[in-house]
């Protein structure tokens, strides 16, 4: 087998996509390959940039022979050693939900054994020019400036800038802690842009979160305080390289300074975080959110779906799949600020019972706020598998007919599969909505040991230019009837 070693060029012909952005080549003498920048069945010239035991990682330096489906990237910084936020500017925007459509398949089939067809739809607001469908307009998206039609760009409302040394903020490099100086990130919401970030110094801070509610149009920036580590180097997140041209700035000391009151001029709320505390320097601490026909009360900390489209379609696909029914009792799982509870409380109506399981004392206070106005909904702060173990033991939780669950990458916890799977708790319609294709998979599989079966899954592409992808998974209990 070959001896490669970082830093060493090779040819390669890439064969497969692979979750992460990658895509897979493997030489008949060495090791397989993991190689971004390139497309499947590309030939071209490959610099390692990780070499170990089983496997090297590398970017494509110079494409030999290019897939009919490689376009110029729109950014600039979308390169070997540029920002890494970006997986597949090179792609068209079609072809980017292909080989997400080819990831999600893979993991269903490699973690879950089931073979399916998955397409990977556009939200609102990215489709293809002239195939919009009627009605899927979002309020706010033209508004507040959105990218173009079709384009991919400008649709991430919330964004969080790493800052050099020298106080520069700007975006990592793949894997790595160096901060790319990338002026404007094309893929950001505009409202973002328009706040000026990127050209403002921040001297002893170590990150800048900007964020825009793209309804109300309201924005809100946080900032972190803290002395950035060596080499232009702005806290955690990444591993290995610097992009060429970018300066490491070493020695010397900034002593911790934060922009006067009145900067950034166009934000509503300016916010410092302390650990997992935020403390509004102006305005309120928290956004007006528009999503499911009404406002919610989103804290600048909590989490909300970043695509401007995201939050309503998810909402309606999780309404649908689940098909609540007046006097049901559901249950939303890692709840943050109450959306699909909220959603429920009014189909189950006063008859019926929603219940909420959060972990963040922010999203718990949000949700509280945000289910008010149903009594017959409430939230249990704690961690979800700490909470369904009390449900199980203690009867805090009654059975529940629905449930739905939003969890982190990481994906479910060993207990939700445990408590789902438990007959006398009732759960007959679980919606699993997910943004990471693998643990779905593996967390399918895991119900379906236990019975259950795949009755839809609904995939969309809610981070474009990027590999992540957003899926709705729907399962059935054992003998609960199909719908026809």
């Amino acid at each position: 087998m070959m001896d490669y070693r970082a830093g060493q060029v090779i040819e390669v012909t890439t064969r497969d996509v692979a979750h992460g952005g990658w895509c897979v080549a493997q030489p008949e003498d060495g090791l397989v390959v993991f190689v971004r920048h390139a497309l499947p069945g590309e030939t071209v010239l490959a610099r390692l940039t990780e070499v170990t035991s089983r496997l090297a990682r590398a970017d494509a330096v110079e494409i030999l022979k290019a897939s009919p489906d490689r376009v110029q990237a729109p950014c600039p910084h979308a390169h070997p050693g540029g920002c890494g936020g970006c997986d597949w500017q090179h792609v068209a925007l079609p072809a980017q939900r292909s080989l997400k459509a080819a990831v999600v398949r893979q993991q269903l089939k490699r973690l879950a054994g089931l073979d399916r067809e998955i397409t990977v739809e556009a939200l609102p607001g990215d489709e293809e020019p002239g195939s919009e469908v009627p009605g899927s307009e979002v309020p706010g998206v033209e508004e507040a400036g959105a990218g173009p039609a079709g384009s991919g760009l400008g649709w991430r409302t919330r964004v969080q800038f790493a800052v050099r040394r020298d106080g520069v903020a700007g975006l990592r490099s793949h894997r790595s802690h160096d901060v790319i100086d990338v002026g404007q990130c094309l893929i950001a919401h505009p409202a973002i842009t328009d706040l000026g970030v990127t050209v403002q110094r921040w001297p002893g801070t170590s990150s800048v979160e900007a964020l825009v509610a793209a309804g109300s149009g309201e924005r809100a920036v946080v900032i972190t305080p803290g002395r950035a580590g060596p080499g232009g180097r702005g806290g955690p997140g990444g591993r290995t390289h610097q992009a060429p041209g970018t300066p490491r700035v070493r020695g010397g000391s900034t002593a911790p300074s934060l922009p006067g009151p009145g900067y950034p001029p166009g934000a509503d709320s300016v916010l410092r975080r302390a650990g997992h505390s935020l403390t509004p320097l102006r305005g309120r601490s928290y956004l007006s959110q528009r999503a499911a026909g009404r406002d919610w009360r989103v804290g600048a900390g909590s989490f909300w779906q970043v695509h401007p489209g995201a939050a309503d379609v998810l909402t309606d696909v999780v309404m649908a799949e689940l098909a609540p029914e007046p006097g049901d009792v559901a249950l939303d799982l890692y709840c943050g600020v109450g959306l699909f509870a909220g959603s429920l409380a009014q189909a189950v109506g006063p008859g019926g019972t929603v219940i909420g399981v959060e972990s963040d004392n922010a999203a718990v206070r949000d949700a509280r706020h945000n289910l008010r106005e149903w009594p017959w909904a409430r939230v249990h702060k704690g961690d979800v598998a700490a909470v369904l173990g009390r449900g199980g033991q203690l009867g805090a939780l009654p059975p529940a007919r629905l449930v739905v669950a939003d969890p982190p990458r990481a994906g479910l916890a060993r207990e939700v599969i445990d408590y789902l799977g438990a007959e006398e708790n009732g759960a007959a319609r679980f919606a699993y909505v997910s943004c990471d294709p693998a643990t779905m998979a593996r967390d399918i599989g895991l119900l379906l040991s236990r019975g259950w079966t795949l009755a839809g899954l609904r995939a969309f592409d809610a981070f474009p230019m990027t590999h992540h992808v957003e899926c709705v998974a729907t399962l059935l209990a054992p003998a609960t009837p199909r719908p026809a």
